[in-house]
Order: C-alpha cells, then sequence, then structure tokens
C-alpha cells in the first residue's frame, strides 16, 4: 500500500479531530484486525496491526471520507501479513529450526481456548496459498463483500471469486484427507479411538460433500 494509492485530502482535518476519529477506529477495530492477522497467518498479528494503524495515523490528512479509514486498514494488514510470511519462508530456508519454531505463520494464535475441531480448521487453513487463505478468511470470518475483498487484497472481483471458489474446495480436500488419515490411524488402533473430530464430519461438509464455509468459520470464532 502506497501513499498514491490513497484518496486526496480533505479540507479543514486537524490534528484533534484526527486523534479522536483513529482513537475511535482503534476500539472499535483492534481486536477484529487482530483476529484478521492471525488468521491469515501473522507470527505477530498485534505488531503488523500497530504498524498498520502507524501507517493510517501518517497517511490520514489523505483520506476524503473518514469511512476509507477500515477499509484502508484491512489492506495494509494483508499486505503487512503477507510479505511478514514471505519473509519467513525465506529464513527458513537458510536457518535450521524446529518443528515448534514460535515464527511458524499462525503460531502466534492462542488457541489455547479453541476446541479441537476449531484448531484442526485453523491449521487447515495454513496449507492454504496466501491469496487463497486471504480470501476465505475475509469473506467468511469477516462477512465482507466481494467489492470490500477486491479492495482489501488489491485484486479485481473476478479474482476474488476464483480465489474463493478454489480455497473452498482446497479447504473441503484437506478436511476430507484429514479425516480419512484419521479414520485410518483410528481403525488400526487396539481401542477403537472415534474417527470423527468432535461434531462429527457433517461440520466440515455439508450432503454431497458440498462446503459450508460460513458455519465452518463462525465455529472457529467461537460464535
Amino acid at each position: 500500500m502506497t501513499e498514491a494509492s490513497l484518496p486526496l485530502a480533505r479540507a479543514g482535518t486537524g490534528a484533534d479531530e484526527r486523534e479522536q476519529a483513529i482513537a475511535a477506529i482503534f476500539h472499535e477495530q483492534h481486536t477484529p484486525l487482530v483476529r484478521l492477522a492471525a488468521l491469515l497467518g501473522a507470527d505477530d498479528p498485534e505488531d503488523i496491526v500497530a504498524e498498520a494503524f502507524y501507517q493510517l495515523f501518517r497517511r490520514w490528512r489523505r483520506l476524503r471520507d473518514p469511512d476509507s479509514a477500515v477499509p484502508y486498514l484491512r489492506s495494509v494488514v494483508c499486505n503487512l501479513t503477507r510479505m511478514r510470511i514471505r519473509h519467513l519462508q525465506v529464513a527458513r530456508r537458510h536457518v535450521a529450526r524446529s518443528k515448534t519454531d514460535p515464527t511458524t505463520p499462525g503460531a502466534a494464535a492462542d488457541d489455547g481456548c479453541l476446541r479441537e475441531d476449531q484448531r484442526e480448521l485453523l491449521d487447515a487453513l495454513t496449507e492454504l496459498p496466501a491469496r487463497q487463505r486471504e480470501a476465505l478468511v475475509l469473506r467468511y470470518w469477516l462477512d465482507l463483500r466481494e467489492a470490500e475483498i477486491a479492495k482489501a487484497m488489491g485484486i479485481s472481483a473476478g479474482a476474488v471469486k476464483s480465489h474463493t471458489s478454489r480455497g473452498t474446495a482446497a479447504l473441503t480436500h484437506i478436511l476430507q484427507r484429514r479425516q480419512e488419515e484419521s479414520g485410518e490411524r483410528a481403525s488400526g488402533s487396539d481401542v477403537g479411538a472415534r474417527a470423527d473430530p468432535p461434531g462429527g464430519v457433517d461440520q466440515y461438509i455439508g450432503p454431497q460433500a458440498t462446503p459450508v464455509p460460513v458455519s465452518v468459520a463462525r465455529r472457529a470464532e467461537g460464535r
């Protein structure tokens, strides 16, 4: 996100007005933006959101309409998270790291209070390409419209449809594969452990393997 991508400044926007407006936005949007960064795979979601608000503060006078602030913040969070993940991927190619490395994308999300099915879903999301993951998170966790997603991701509405469709299909395949692997492990054990995750496979996939991402997304948020 560059300064040139922001609208032109509004006349008469003072320092006090800027600080009050940003404080109000911070109060309402900080937690959703941190959740967004974590779901997109950031290892440091709070730092990313702090940087996004800093950029908004610097560029506030270039906003034509205060309503542009939240879409701008989402776009910055998406861009910064994407850059952060690329940096970590490069670093891991040069440094041997353990499986519990805290710099693994998504590791910063506190899953101590998540159910097993929620952790499984979030883990499955990490297998998706970045654009597909972004499209699904913005669509089903934030309930954004295609135009809003396109603005946040910096792509066309048609590309949003493509990434959402492919991401949904890929996520369904990943969950089905993991379910089958879980069933194979359970059938091979002496105890005969339950193969289905809590709530059954229908919480992930509907009839005829039709994905139901909205309900899955809301379940992952604990709603």
